[in-house]
C-alpha cells in the first residue's frame, strides 16, 4: 500500500471540507423543495433570504361533480373524497374530552399566512372564476393567522355533528327538570366555541336534487339507528352505499302521496299550493311528507327536537327538504304570530294538552287565522282507554279555544285524522262561557318569541285581521299584504323586491362564481323583506330566511309573502347540524354585530353550516370585506370579490391537523 505525501497530508482536510460543504447543500435543498417555499419553511435560514412575496391562496385540485346515483349501486372511485375527514377511532377519543378551547386570533399579515400551499383543497370543476378589475389592485393575498382546531365535545356528542347550543353538557346536566323538554331546547355556552366542526370519514358532495329526495349517501349522515327502529315503517332504508327514503312514515300505510291526497280529498277547501302555500309540521320525522308537498308548491318547515331519533333533520336537510330543529318545551319557537296557514301533527308525541294546554297554544300561536290543524294520531281513532282520554282532553281544550272540528275521517288503512280550524275573528273568544285560557294582554309580556316562556293565554285576532287572510300563491309573493297598510314600509317592500330581482338577474347569473344548478339549501342571513328568496322562486332550490335579532321585524312580512324563516342571534349557534346548506347568503349585517360578538365567532359559524365545496356571500362595504376576506383565507376558503361590493368564498375540504392527499 503506497504511503501518502506531506502534499496529500495537506490536501485532505480540506476535500473533506468541501465534500461535507456539497453534502449539506444538497440536503438544505432537498428540505426546501419538500416544505415548499413558505415563510414558515424557510424559518431557519437568514431573513433576507426567507423574505418573499406574498402568495395567493392555496391551489386547488379540481374534480368532477357528484354522479347520479341509483340505489344499491357500489361507491364508485370518487375523486371528490379528500382524506380529510375524521375516522371513526378519533371521534371517539374526542367525545370524552372537554369543549375545544378558542381559536387563537394572532394577527393580520401578508404573505401565506397559516395557509400551507401543500394543503388539499377541492374544489367542483363548473365553477366560472370572474377576474374582478375592480378590486384587483386591493388584493394583497392577506391572511388572518388563526390557529383553528377542531372542536373537542363531550362524551354522548358525535365530533362530526356538533351543535353548541343543543349540545352543551355541561348546561343540560345542570337543569333542575327535563320534564317538559328543556334539555332539547337551547342553552349556548359563553363564550361560543371558536372551533371547526370535523368531517364524518368519507364524507362527499350530496346528491343533487330531486334525486336526493329519495336518496342519500350513507356516510354523509352515517347514522343506522333510525334504519333498523322504523324499518317496518318505510322511514328510511339502507341499500349499499345510500339511505332511501321510500316516503313512508308511521301514519303512512301507502305513502306519504297517498296521505296528502287523501287529506285534501277529506278537505278540497285546503288546496295545496294556492290557498295552503306554508305549513309547520311538528315532529316530522324524516320530513317526507314536507318533501312530498313540494310538488304541490307547499313550503313546509319540518321541525323535530335534536333527539333519540337520531338525525332525523340532518336527514331532511340532507335530502334538500327544508328542516329546523326544535322543540315545543317551555319556549316559544322562533315563529312570528300568524305564521302558518297549516300546522300538521303526525304521531308527533306532543301531548298538547299538558302544562295547561300551553303546547296546543303555542300552535295557536303561529297558526294564522282562519288556518288548519291536521292531527293524525291514535286518540283520534282508537278506543284504548288512554287513547280516550288523551282524546277527550284534547276535546276540551280545542273547544276552550274556539277551535272548530272541520272533519274527523279514517283511510282505506283505518287511520284516522280529524282536522281542526282557528277562529279568523274574535267574536267566539269574546262569546266563551269562561274566558279560560284568557286572551292575552300586556301584563302577559313581550310578545317577541325568543327566548321567550310559552303564554298560557290566547292571541287575539286583530280587529281588522281577517281583511289579512293571505292572497292565493303565486300572487301573495309579490304584494304586500299586511295589515295595518303602511305606504312606507309598502315602499320599502317593493324597492326590496325589485333590488334582489335585479341583482339575480345581473349579478348573480353572470358574474358570481356561484353554480346555481347546484345549489338546493340556501340560506339568507339578514333577510330582509325576503327579497332575495322572492327572486329565486323559479329555482330548483329553497331559502331559509332568518331574521336577526335587533334587526327590523320583518318575519311577519316575509311568511305573508309565502316563504318561511327564522328569528336568530347571529352571536350564537344556529338549530342546525354541521354541512347543511349549499349558499350563505349575508347582507349589510356584520357592521352591526361586531358591537357584540366577534366576526371569527361568526366566520366559525358560517363554516360550520357550510357544505365544503359551497359558498359564503358577503354583500358589505369594502371594509368589511377586507375584514372578512383574510379570515375566510385562514379557513382554506378560496376568495373572490365581485364589484366591490360582494365578497364570495368557497369553502374548502380542508380540517385543522387532517391527513393531507395530493
Amino acid at each position: 500500500m503506497a504511503v501518502p505525501s506531506a502534499a496529500d497530508r495537506k490536501r485532505r482536510p480540506i476535500l473533506l471540507s468541501l465534500s461535507l460543504f456539497l453534502l449539506l447543500s444538497a440536503l438544505l435543498v432537498l428540505i426546501f423543495l419538500f416544505l415548499g417555499p413558505s415563510t414558515q419553511s424557510l424559518a431557519f435560514l437568514p431573513s433576507r433570504l426567507a423574505s418573499t412575496p406574498s402568495l395567493p391562496p392555496p391551489h386547488q385540485h379540481r374534480h368532477s361533480p357528484t354522479p347520479i346515483p341509483t340505489p344499491g349501486s357500489s361507491s364508485d372511485p370518487q375523486p371528490n373524497v379528500p382524506a380529510t375527514s375524521v375516522s371513526e377511532a378519533e371521534e371517539k377519543a374526542d367525545a370524552s374530552t372537554p369543549d375545544a378551547p378558542a381559536a387563537v386570533a394572532v394577527a393580520v399579515t401578508g404573505g401565506s399566512g397559516t395557509s400551507d400551499p401543500s394543503q388539499p383543497v377541492n374544489d367542483t370543476s363548473d365553477l366560472q372564476r370572474p377576474v374582478d378589475a375592480d378590486v384587483k389592485d386591493d388584493d394583497d393575498g392577506v391572511v388572518a393567522q388563526v390557529r383553528w382546531e377542531t372542536c373537542k365535545v363531550r362524551r354522548g356528542v358525535s365530533a362530526a355533528d356538533y351543535i353548541p347550543c343543543l349540545d352543551n353538557i355541561k348546561a343540560i346536566k345542570a337543569l333542575r327538570s327535563r320534564k317538559h323538554m328543556e334539555h332539547r331546547e337551547r342553552h349556548c355556552p359563553a363564550p361560543p366555541p371558536r372551533c371547526l366542526v370535523r368531517t364524518p370519514a368519507g364524507y362527499r358532495l350530496p346528491v343533487p336534487w330531486p334525486q336526493s329526495r329519495d336518496m342519500i349517501w350513507y356516510n354523509n349522515v352515517p347514522h343506522p339507528k333510525l334504519v333498523e327502529y322504523k324499518k317496518d315503517q318505510k322511514w328510511v332504508t339502507k341499500s349499499g352505499d345510500f339511505l332511501v327514503f321510500p316516503g313512508g312514515g308511521t301514519q303512512f300505510k301507502d305513502g306519504v302521496a297517498r296521505y296528502i291526497q287523501f287529506v285534501e280529498q277529506t278537505m278540497p277547501t285546503i288546496q295545496w299550493g294556492t290557498h295552503t302555500r306554508t305549513v309547520l309540521d311538528v315532529g316530522c320525522g324524516v320530513a317526507s311528507f314536507g318533501g312530498y308537498l313540494l310538488d304541490r308548491n307547499v313550503i313546509t318547515m319540518s321541525l323535530a327536537p335534536k333527539d333519540e331519533h337520531e338525525a332525523q333533520i340532518q336527514f331532511a336537510l340532507e335530502r334538500g327538504i327544508p328542516a329546523f330543529l326544535g322543540v315545543i318545551g317551555t319556549q316559544k319557537l322562533p315563529f312570528p304570530d300568524n305564521a302558518f296557514d297549516v300546522v300538521h301533527c303526525a304521531r308527533c308525541r306532543v301531548r298538547w294538552y299538558e302544562n295547561g294546554g300551553k303546547p296546543l297554544l303555542e300552535l295557536n300561536r303561529v297558526l294564522r287565522p282562519g288556518g288548519f290543524f291536521i292531527w293524525s294520531a291514535t286518540p283520534v281513532y282508537r278506543e284504548e282507554k288512554r287513547d280516550q282520554d288523551d282524546w277527550n282532553a284534547m276535546v276540551t281544550l280545542t273547544k276552550s279555544i274556539c277551535w272548530r272540528t272541520v272533519v274527523k275521517s279514517q283511510d282505506i288503512n283505518g287511520i284516522g285524522v280529524v282536522i281542526y280550524q282557528k277562529p279568523a275573528s274574535n267574536s267566539c273568544y269574546l262569546e266563551r262561557k269562561t274566558s279560560e285560557p284568557h286572551l292575552c294582554s300586556e301584563k302577559d309580556g313581550s310578545r317577541f318569541p325568543w327566548y321567550a316562556s310559552l303564554d298560557s293565554c290566547i292571541l287575539p285576532t286583530a280587529s281588522d285581521e281577517t281583511k289579512n287572510s293571505p292572497l292565493l300563491w303565486p300572487e301573495r309573493l309579490v304584494k304586500y299584504t299586511r295589515i295595518p297598510y303602511d305606504s312606507a314600509t309598502t315602499e320599502k317592500f317593493d324597492a326590496d323586491t325589485k333590488y334582489w330581482k335585479q341583482v339575480i338577474s345581473d349579478v348573480h347569473s353572470n358574474d358570481f362564481p356561484v353554480n346555481l344548478s347546484s345549489v338546493r339549501n340556501v340560506m339568507d342571513m339578514n333577510a330582509g323583506y325576503g327579497g332575495f328568496a322572492a327572486a329565486l322562486v323559479d329555482q330548483p332550490l329553497w331559502v331559509m330566511n332568518v331574521v336577526p335579532i335587533g334587526q327590523s321585524d320583518t318575519l311577519p312580512v316575509i311568511f305573508s309573502r309565502g316563504l318561511i324563516g327564522v328569528y336568530h342571534d347571529w352571536c350564537e349557534s344556529f338549530n342546525t347540524y354541521p354541512r347543511t346548506y349549499d349558499v350563505l347568503h349575508m347582507s349589510d349585517l356584520l357592521g352591526s354585530h361586531t358591537k357584540r360578538c366577534d366576526i371569527l365567532d361568526v366566520a366559525a359559524e358560517v363554516d360550520r353550516i357550510l357544505r365544503p365545496d359551497r359558498w359564503f356571500v358577503l354583500k358589505d362595504t369594502m371594509d368589511m370585506i377586507k375584514k372578512m376576506r383574510p379570515v375566510f383565507r385562514s379557513l382554506h376558503y378560496e376568495t373572490v370579490v365581485v364589484k366591490r361590493q360582494y365578497l364570495v368564498a368557497t369553502k374548502s375540504f380542508w380540517r385543522p391537523g387532517a391527513s393531507r392527499s395530493g
